[in-house]
């Protein structure tokens, strides 16, 4: 992704275990992980790298107008790793974009990252170099190519300078194209000679050098 991400802290994950925290060594299978933003931010992608997490589900604490902050479910249990139990895709890296959202991801102030791992093959899952890139609105006129808007459109009349219509002179040269066509078709396939005129020739058709 181009741009700069937006400042934001990413709090410590916390672990959701069933039992005795202190006494039970059952190894937990989520943890929460909680990005605060600085503001208020329209996010168009959310960047990752993948540790051994195979389930991802992203809860948005939205500002909305008028009333209290509430959260809603923007991505739910999206597939990090093809299998829990396998090393394919543990450690790529992910994006996830607006468009793949189940709600407009607008004035979120905290983005909630759920991360499950169900296999205890793997004794540790988390998520790593986590970025939020807000949208971007771009000038469209700025940012088209100096060279792209000096193009003369369709509608408008070429200078041409004299020169005559291109128009004109393609449809003369159809026209000679066709007529050139008919002339050999009905060629004869008898012998003329060059300077030959009732078997003899006129002096003015010869030429000397």
């Amino acid at each position: 992704m181009t741009g700069t991400p937006v400042d934001c802290t990413v709090k410590s994950p916390v672990a959701l275990q069933i039992g005795d925290v202190v006494s039970d060594s059952f190894r937990p299978g989520v943890y929460i992980t909680d990005v605060v933003l600085g503001e208020p931010v329209n996010i168009q992608e959310i960047s990752l790298k993948n540790f051994y997490t195979a389930y991802l589900t992203v809860r948005l604490l939205k500002k909305e107008t008028g009333s209290d902050a509430k959260w809603v479910t923007c991505l739910r249990n999206h597939c990090l790793m093809t299998s829990p139990h396998t090393e394919e895709g543990s450690q790529d890296y992910v994006s996830i974009y607006r468009q793949q959202m189940l709600t407009q991801p607008d004035n979120v102030t905290t983005v909630r990252l759920i991360l499950r791992q169900p296999s205890s093959v793997w004794l540790n899952f988390s998520i790593e170099e986590i970025k939020i890139y807000p949208t971007v609105h771009e000038d469209s006129e700025k940012d088209v190519p100096t060279w792209l808007s000096t193009i003369t459109p369709v509608e408008e009349h070429l200078d041409l300078n004299g020169l005559p219509d291109p128009d004109e002179v393609s449809s003369s040269i159809q026209q000679m194209w066709a007529l050139t066509e008919i002339m050999q078709s009905s060629q004869t396939s008898a012998s003329i000679g060059r300077f030959d005129v009732d078997g003899s020739y006129d002096i003015n058709l010869l030429s000397y050098t």
